[in-house]
């Protein structure tokens, strides 16, 4: 239910004072803190903090949300590149020719959710059951996590459709609003070249090879609704949930192997804030990792490159890194071309491979040219144009590395383009089908010549894509959730090797999932909070009286501001033996007693 105007203002009003308040007596220690208020770890956060027993410490290094950029979802392009983004950029490619992709990701409450296209995409059967295989957790199934939809997070806005859409949620989903005739256009388009067309791109579409629908989408009146104002901005009057922004996770502390606490800078300082119950990493599938290894669990000949202590040996962080790679087909507008709005009105799925467990292509059309400066150096395309910006899941798979052990060191990231040979055949074979659909007679009143890449051979189409390969923004993979070697977590998102220290994030699938992966994100936060909370309804006695311990052990100078300790010098928390009575505690939960 939308709140009037006037409650809206006073309602702010209450959470800046409060925020503020919380902010200047910070605790010295809190039952969970949460790196990362992107779109996981916002609903980790607050599906916490609906407890109003459980303090919540929610860390985000970018800042406020509150600016036209983000409310105003046709702005997104204006996002990347600036304050709100991270800025990351791949190494130089040599399958790309040398090129070094912008690999943008959102820094802000919020993350991708408060700067991405607002399209909302549920990942497809294949995927979830998937993800149930290799955690060995039923829980990840795809019948599971269709329930979670529907019950917990979807308020669908759209025709009621009970078998697979919620009403009841929390995130406010709709078909595109007021679709302009192009849409209807491209969809007749990808009717006739093979695509069932369904009512809309979840639910049943995601049972199938493919299809073609509207977009869903997370905007209501014009206005985007990130994951943040949809989860964590409701609660932010209360007492029990404190939301840092400008607060960069900088060491995950640990006394032996349980992670106990986090330092973090926030306004010139370095702080450390205890975690009575776990810590939680949402950092995303860059930072994830980058925290892990400087915190001592990676790649042990990594770490000890870095000489950076090994806390655990774990091989697979910063591996297995999976995204979409992106192209753009472009085609010179007719005088018929709907406005010039970034974003998409329709989605279109397909397989190159009727083997493939799940659709490998997808595509979004919008107006503009949609072109690296290379193809567009080459192929000169008006802006009077439209595209198909499409999308392919990879075989290649790239990787994180350290460049130093400071939290200031940037990180190196392969992203490994075109690594797999496998993957220019996919994409010449996915391109056929693009071209298609925008060539087809039901666009023909909308669409003059075709620009690019027009009917290339051989060495000249494998040029368009050399040149031209971009990402679609949804790193993933690199502390993949498993059973083998190269798992970093387990299927209740526990770090193996350690306790106390989970991650609910991109980081942890297997592999990225089929379409956009704000929704999946949206599933992982969920998740994470329910296995959080039903171990801590098992555990809450332990925490009571975790909470009576000397938490300030910290070598170097120290002073308070509020509660909080502030360290000057030291960054590493005494190692002391662990407390008999958590020892058997944790043998207690490992045995299933709690």
């Amino acid at each position: 239910m939308k709140m009037p105007n006037s409650d809206a203002v006073n309602f702010g009003e209450r959470v800046r004072l409060n925020q503020q308040k919380l902010a200047f007596h910070l605790k010295s220690h809190y039952d969970f803190i949460v790196c990362g208020a992107g779109t996981s770890g916002s609903v980790v956060a607050a599906r916490l903090a609906s407890d109003l027993k459980t303090q919540v410490l929610l860390l985000e290094a970018g800042g406020s949300d509150e600016t036209d950029l983000v409310t105003n979802p046709n702005r997104w392009p204006a996002t990347l590149g600036s304050e709100m983004d991270w800025g990351f950029v791949a190494e130089p490619n040599p399958n790309l020719n040398g090129r070094a992709i912008r690999y943008s990701m959102g820094k802000i409450l919020g993350g991708g959710s408060s700067i991405n296209v607002s399209t909302w995409s549920r990942g497809h059967r294949a995927d979830w059951d998937f993800y149930a295989s290799e955690s060995g957790d039923p829980s990840w199934s795809y019948e599971a996590i269709l329930d979670l939809y529907r019950r917990r997070i979807e308020a669908w806005a759209g025709r009621p459709d009970p078998v697979y859409r919620g009403e009841d949620g929390t995130v406010h989903v709709q078909p595109a609003a007021e679709p302009h005739p192009f849409a209807f256009a491209l969809l007749e388009g990808a009717e006739s070249v093979g695509l069932h067309r369904f009512p809309n791109p979840n639910g049943r579409m995601m049972e199938t090879a493919g299809g073609c629908a509207l977009v869903d989408e997370t905007v209501r009146d014009g206005k985007r609704q990130s994951i943040f104002r949809s989860y964590v901005y409701p609660l932010m009057a209360r007492p029990n949930i404190t939301v840092l922004t400008g607060a960069l996770a900088t060491q995950i502390v640990f006394d032996r192997r349980h992670a106990t606490g986090i330092e973090f800078r926030y306004q010139g300082r370095t702080l450390r804030a205890a975690a009575t119950g776990e810590v939680i990493l949402s950092l995303g599938a860059i930072h994830t990792p980058k925290l892990l290894m400087q915190s001592g669990i990676g790649n042990e000949s990594e770490l000890k490159r870095e000489d950076i202590q090994v806390i655990q040996a774990l091989p697979g962080v910063g591996y297995n890194l999976h995204d979409h790679i992106a192209f753009g087909c472009i085609w010179e507008n007719t005088d018929k071309a709907p406005p010039r709005v970034p974003r998409s009105q329709t989605a279109c799925f397909w397989k190159t491979n009727a083997a493939l467990d799940a659709p490998n292509f997808y595509a979004y059309s919008h107006q503009g040219p949609d072109a690296s400066p290379e193809n567009a150096a080459r192929f000169k395309p008006p802006d009077a144009s439209w595209s198909l910006a499409v999308g392919m899941r990879p075989k290649s798979r790239g990787s994180i590395h350290l460049t130093g052990s400071d939290p200031a060191d940037l990180v190196k990231i392969d992203a490994n383009y075109l690594g797999d040979p496998h993957d220019m055949r996919d994409l010449v074979a996915g391109l056929t089908l693009a071209r298609e659909i925008g060539n087809s007679a039901a666009l023909r009143p909308f669409t003059g010549r075709e620009i690019a890449p027009g009917s290339l051979k051989a060495q000249d189409l494998e040029r368009f894509f050399r040149d031209g390969l971009g990402t679609f923004w949804h790193q993933s993979g690199t502390a993949k959730m498993g059973r083998d070697a190269t798992s970093v977590v387990d299927g209740k998102l526990r770090v193996y090797g350690v306790d106390g220290l989970r991650i609910a994030d991109a980081s942890i699938l297997p592999r990225v999932t089929t379409g956009n992966t704000m929704a999946p994100c949206v599933v992982i936060g969920e998740q994470a909070a329910a296995f959080l909370q039903k171990e801590d309804k098992g555990s809450r006695s332990f925490i009571e009286a975790r909470r009576s311990l000397d938490f300030e052990r910290v070598t170097g100078k120290q002073e308070r501001t509020g509660s909080l300790l502030v360290c000057r010098q030291s960054r590493s928390w005494p190692i002391r033996p662990m407390p008999l009575f958590l020892n058997h505690f944790l043998i207690g939960r490992r045995a299933g007693w709690f």
